[in-house]
């Protein structure tokens, strides 16, 4: 399968070391800076890859089957838009875009050019996660009752001023759209995906160098009946802490924790089917950053989409759908009250000069 990588920053050596071990054909990797382009060749053992500044040049020169966006985030949508026309199908990072409305602008185009989406919301693969999601799917919490993500990490100035779009409203959002989306999404995911209600709080405490929150909070309210709690941050001192998701319900608790949810810390069930040792051994993974390794087996799962004419496991309609949940506790922040979904339209640039 014929693929390109678009976007040469922090997160691509993930993207081309997922499509090298699922068998790839790298044909070309873009970025408007000529340096990275070079660098993560030499990084990645691409030097025979051709290489280009301009992804539309790329797109007709290559004719790749799957593309991975990887720019800053306000591009997604647009070159996305651009790559489903000359009929490529697809990996975006997250977010899938910062606007409701280009988010189904991505949707409704992959629709009618018959191609596939995925968002990379790559902790849908770790084992811990895997393995929550196959207790949920066979009903061993029985009536889930609420469930947490609290993501407490670190990021300083050296990050921000790292890439000038890092803390925009235009182009990232702040630690909830950025970093605490993947947590985000898995909660909404886990805790039945339909949401009433949303109450959040927002602030910027420690970055005033930045236009979005670095801190958010809410609580959430799903359809059918559960409640959801969400506190992410970018304040904590002086590293990265600890992302960690929680699922109580009638008949089981679960906590899985570590820097990027790489492992289960509780495991407790009424039936008492497994040894709680045993499943948070075998589920315990030790990734080198808090990007895991999740990358590959979701690039498995997008290629056998393509090939098998189904949709991927995180499909774009999953990737609004947390974006959603991201722009609601901004709307509730900022109004004060409470707000009810479904959201009919919301983007990021909305909450310019929030914090002043």
């Amino acid at each position: 399968m014929k693929y390109a990588l678009i976007g040469c920053g922090r997160i691509s050596p993930n993207h081309i070391a997922a499509a090298v071990k699922n068998g790839l054909d790298i044909a070309g990797i873009c970025d408007t800076r000529v340096e990275r382009t070079q660098e993560k060749a030499q990084m990645c053992g691409l030097e025979n890859v051709r290489q280009y500044t301009d992804y539309r040049e790329m797109l007709e020169k290559e004719k790749p089957e799957l593309a991975a966006v990887c720019t800053e985030s306000g591009s997604h949508a647009r070159i996305a838009l651009d790559c489903l026309d000359a009929g490529c199908n697809l990996i975006i990072e997250k977010p899938v875009a910062l606007s409701l409305a280009d988010a189904d602008a991505v949707i409704s185009r992959a629709d009618e050019k018959g191609l596939k989406v995925c968002v990379s919301h790559q902790n849908r693969f770790n084992r811990s996660v895997r393995k929550i999601r196959e207790a949920l799917e066979q009903d061993r919490f029985g009536r889930l009752y609420y469930g947490t993500v609290h993501v407490r990490w670190c990021r300083d100035r050296g990050y921000y001023s790292g890439a000038k779009w890092r803390g925009t409203w235009e182009q990232d959002g702040g630690a909830l759209m950025n970093q605490c989306i993947h947590s985000i999404d898995l909660l909404r995911w886990m805790m039945g995906d339909e949401i009433d209600t949303v109450i959040g709080m927002t602030d910027r405490l420690g970055h005033p160098y930045i236009e979005a929150e670095d801190l958010g909070m809410a609580l959430v309210k799903f359809k059918n009946g559960a409640y959801g709690i969400i506190e992410g941050t970018t304040d904590i001192y002086p590293r990265n802490l600890e992302e960690t998701l929680c699922l109580f319900g009638e008949r089981g608790t679960v906590r899985a924790g570590g820097t990027s949810l790489n492992r289960i810390e509780e495991w407790r069930f009424a039936d008492g089917q497994e040894d709680a040792a045993h499943v948070m051994e075998s589920c315990q993974e030790d990734p080198p950053d808090v990007y895991g390794f999740g990358h590959t087996p979701l690039y498995a799962d997008m290629a056998g989409a393509i090939r098998d004419g189904r949709q991927p496991l995180v499909d774009a309609r999953a990737g609004r759908r947390a974006l959603e949940l991201v722009l609601a506790v901004y709307r509730s922040a900022a109004q004060g009250a409470a707000v009810g979904l479904p959201l009919e339209s919301c983007a990021t640039v909305d909450f310019r000069g929030r914090f002043g």
